[in-house]
């Protein structure tokens, strides 16, 4: 009786296991035979006859077959574990919504299966809800690969999790994904997941706090944070949104930072961001310190090149200064601003494998001793220079800017200076022009040197109007800076022009009608013959001022003034005092022809300025656009011959027309601005000028011509006489910079014969790409004007200060906008200062002077 009980219980609990094992959908074993056929107390082995698929419309039975492991001939046990192996393996395919294993006939000791199914459907396509077009491409295109896949609740995990990942990356920690499924028309196995977005606002940093900080200020860590900032007024600069991976980089530079200050076991012990309401988290990092460190000796080995003496010197670092990993990598494998580094002193000489690694041989309290071990290798020489990437630009172009030679030793510093020549062409992104050593070959000691270089739009597009002289002037200007001259009679070479020789043409008109016209062409080439850097340039520019349109010559109305001039410029680059030196000398022709043109020194007769002109200039500025060390210098001479000194004309008794028929002058420039990096991507540019407008004969008194005008944007506006310096100062009203005691106003101001000028600038990039640069600035300048050298005060200057933002864009140009506040008030021009805006375009190209 207790026999019979059992085997009852067995079976009725045997089987209730089984149900529980199984996934819901499954049946370990059905069958379609009578009852008795199959017992759960007497399982026996059967031999399988065959194996069908029932319900697959998509997916290849034999496959399936597969996949189940069954195999006809082979002996299963039944029932037993086999069969729910059989579903085990169908099942977590992810294939199915249904999966059960049918017996459909037996035969003595032989059995028959169909493993029928429900397929799961395919994904067609995603139908993205809740978000712009341009974010709708960037969420499609991760998840492009989704496409013709089994939905299945991993799919929809999966798909929710990109989604959140990619807004969260942004700030957007609060998004949410809804994915509904419905049927696609066209295919009946297929179905659309329309994903509803909700990215909800950024999520903003609330609080940055800290524990177990004693050495560090809260305040200082959070400035070890840059990525990481707080919503407060006072942060500027950076972005307060919270990211993840600008998170995860900013605890390893807080723990670089605080091991750099002499902490060298300083670390996070543990972190946490938390919620404080919809729109920002709190953030906590608690760290430990540890006690302070110093350097203790210092040894050197393995400098077989260079003493010890001269590399301590090179290294800067003393027994019981503050232990700094960050600075001892520093000095030891650069860069560093002035390149005096270890690493520099071995590459610039050939050694392009050197290395020093720092042991710390010895840590006793809080002093740590090093061995520094340097392995110098063999001395290097260039075997081949090549290009690669200059797609328009000619190789030539490229190569004669290049410093590393085959033949020289390697040199880090001539690759550098390399790379700021290829930059200053203008025609390649400097972000991302590459020099690298390849085929390193160190059993003959050579290396190849390769420039990747990536070419960007050079050509620019000037087109604006403005007001000036109360009419509405427009100016369209076409520069070409990567002009080809010698293929302009090749039809095959232009797209649309000529190009790839590093040459510029420029052309530029200005017109209101009639009533205005000017026009100006420059062509320039700075390797003139294609040999040697000898710089080359012509001008020639013609402007016309009449009311000739509205009036006759018989009219007292009538006007006219005409100004034609050409120029030539030489020029050659100088290795004295060093190569950054260029020596430039221009001869100009300026012809003025006026006829009844009032307001001016005198109203009829022609005048003839020609001039000489010799300039020095330095340029070491490490970017064209956006410079972030190095220095721009101008020293200028222009002078015309003095007349007055032999052509025996009685100057004092001389009409105006007589005085100025060949205009006699000498004029003297200055001109500089420093660039440097201040912290983080801060950088200041100073900078200082001058000008003096000097005359041989008293008699003759000061040139009409070639005076400065300073005041507003710096812009060459509506201007007649080409020859007037104009000088920007923000704050203050266009050429509303008078000397004292003269009664001008900003549009009858002739100009001036001295003036000063000194500006400093704060700037910081936002973007700086191939496609766009841009960078904010706050700046501080002040300058005045004098006609007299007696009344001459270099502190006497109109102050102002202001904000700014500059936007590089190849096809326009440098353009600028400017709100300066003017602090002193012009005399006579009541509106010329306080806050004024200022727009600018093509100006400071190449860290020119405003």
């Amino acid at each position: 009786m207790n026999k019979f009980l059992f085997a009852i219980l067995f079976v009725v609990f045997g089987t209730a296991a089984m149900a529980q094992v199984a996934p819901q959908p499954q049946s370990a074993l059905t069958r379609s035979i009578p009852a008795d056929s199959l017992s759960y107390l007497n399982p026996k082995d059967y031999i399988i006859g065959g194996i069908t698929v029932s319900g697959a419309q998509y997916l290849d039975k034999d496959v399936l077959i597969q996949i189940s492991k069954l195999n006809k001939g082979d002996k299963i046990n039944l029932p037993g574990e086999a069969s729910s192996s059989v579903i085990r393996n169908l099942w977590s395919q992810g294939l199915f919504d249904d999966v059960q294993l049918n017996v459909t006939k037996m035969n003595l000791d032989t059995i028959y299966f169909d493993i029928a199914v429900v397929e799961r459907p395919h994904l067609s396509r995603l139908h993205i809800l809740g978000l712009r077009k341009g974010e709708i491409e960037d969420v499609q295109k991760k998840l492009s690969d989704k496409t013709g896949k089994i939905v299945n609740e991993n799919l929809l995990n999966t798909t929710t999790a990109i989604i959140k990942k990619h807004f969260n990356e942004k700030g957007y920690l609060n998004t949410t994904v809804d994915i509904k499924q419905r049927k696609d028309p066209g295919d009946a196995n297929s179905v659309i997941l329309d994903v509803s977005v909700n990215k909800h606002e950024k999520v903003k940093i609330n609080d940055v706090s800290f524990e177990g900080n004693k050495a560090f200020k809260a305040s200082q860590l959070r400035k070890f944070l840059p990525k990481t900032r707080e919503r407060k007024f006072y942060n500027i600069f950076g972005s307060k949104k919270f990211k993840q991976e600008q998170y995860e980089e900013d605890k390893q530079t807080l723990v670089e930072k605080m091991q750099g200050k002499g902490y060298r076991d300083a670390a996070i012990i543990s972190d946490s961001v938390w919620k404080h309401d919809e729109q920002t988290v709190n953030v906590k990092i608690k760290v430990y310190e540890g006690p302070k460190y110093y350097f203790g000796n210092i040894n050197w080995s393995g400098n077989a090149k260079y003493p010890t003496t001269l590399l301590n010197r090179l290294l800067r670092i003393k027994k019981g200064d503050v232990f700094s990993e960050e600075e001892l990598n520093k000095r030891l494998s650069g860069p560093t601003p002035n390149s005096d580094d270890v690493s520099s002193l071995y590459l610039n000489d050939g050694y392009l494998t050197y290395n020093a690694d720092a042991v710390q041989t010895r840590i006793y309290g809080d002093t740590v001793d090093l061995d520094i071990r340097i392995y110098e290798g063999p001395q290097y020489t260039i075997n081949r220079v090549l290009l690669k990437g200059n797609d328009v630009t000619n190789d030539k172009v490229v190569m004669r800017e290049i410093r590393t030679k085959p033949g020289q030793k390697f040199s880090k510093e001539l690759i550098m200076r390399s790379t700021r020549e290829i930059s200053q062409l203008g025609n390649f992104d400097e972000q991302k022009t590459e020099p690298k050593p390849t085929n390193i070959n160190p059993q003959d000691g050579t290396v190849d040197i390769l420039y990747n270089v990536v070419e960007k739009p050079s050509d620019q597009i000037e087109l604006s109007g403005g007001f000036g002289g109360g009419q509405l002037v427009g100016t369209l200007g076409l520069t070409f800076n990567n002009f080809s001259i010698r293929n302009i009679f090749h039809l095959k070479a232009y797209r649309p022009l000529p190009k790839g020789d590093g040459q510029k043409l420029s052309l530029r008109g200005q017109a209101n009608g009639k009533n205005y016209q000017n026009y100006s062409f420059t062509f320039s080439d700075p390797w003139f013959g294609g040999k040697k850097p000898i710089y080359f340039g012509l001008t020639g520019y013609t402007q016309l001022s009449s009311t000739g349109q509205y009036y006759p010559k018989s009219s007292p109305y009538y006007n006219y003034l005409r100004i034609n001039g050409v120029g030539i410029t030489l020029g050659k680059r100088l290795n004295w005092p060093d190569n950054y030196f260029q020596l430039n000398y221009s001869l100009n022709v300026d012809h003025y022809t006026l006829d009844n043109y009032t307001g001016y020194i005198f109203s009829n007769g022609t005048s003839y300025n020609i001039k000489l002109t010799q300039e020095l200039s330095r340029n070491s500025l490490d970017a064209p656009i956006f410079p972030t060390s190095g220095s721009n210098i101008k020293f200028t001479i222009q002078a015309t011959p003095p007349y007055s000194l032999f052509n025996n004309t009685n100057y004092k008794i001389a009409t105006p027309e007589e005085r100025y028929h060949f205009v006699e002058y000498h004029k003297w420039k200055f001109d500089a601005q420093w660039f440097s990096r201040v912290a983080g991507k801060f950088v200041i540019m100073s900078q200082v000028r001058f000008g003096f407008l000097g005359m041989y004969n008293k008699d003759v008194g000061p040139s009409p011509f070639e005076r400065f005008k300073l005041g507003g944007d710096g812009m060459q506006t509506y201007q007649f006489l080409q020859g007037s310096d104009i000088i920007g100062l923000r704050g203050y009203k266009n050429f509303s910079i008078i000397p004292v005691g003269t009664n001008y106003t900003a549009d009858t101001n002739p100009g001036s014969t001295i003036y000063n000028k000194y500006t400093i600038e704060l700037r910081h990039p936002i973007i700086a790409s191939q496609s766009a640069t841009i960078f904010l600035l706050a700046f501080a300048e002040g300058g005045n004007v004098w006609n007299d050298f007696s009344q001459f005060n270099p502190f006497n200057v109109r102050r102002s200060t202001g904000i700014g933002a500059r936007i590089f864009l190849p096809i326009f140009g440098l353009l600028g906008l400017d709100y300066g506040y003017g602090f002193d008030k012009i005399p006579g021009i009541p509106d010329a200062n306080k806050g004024q805006f200022h727009f600018s375009i093509a100006q400071s190209l190449t860290g020119g002077f405003n």
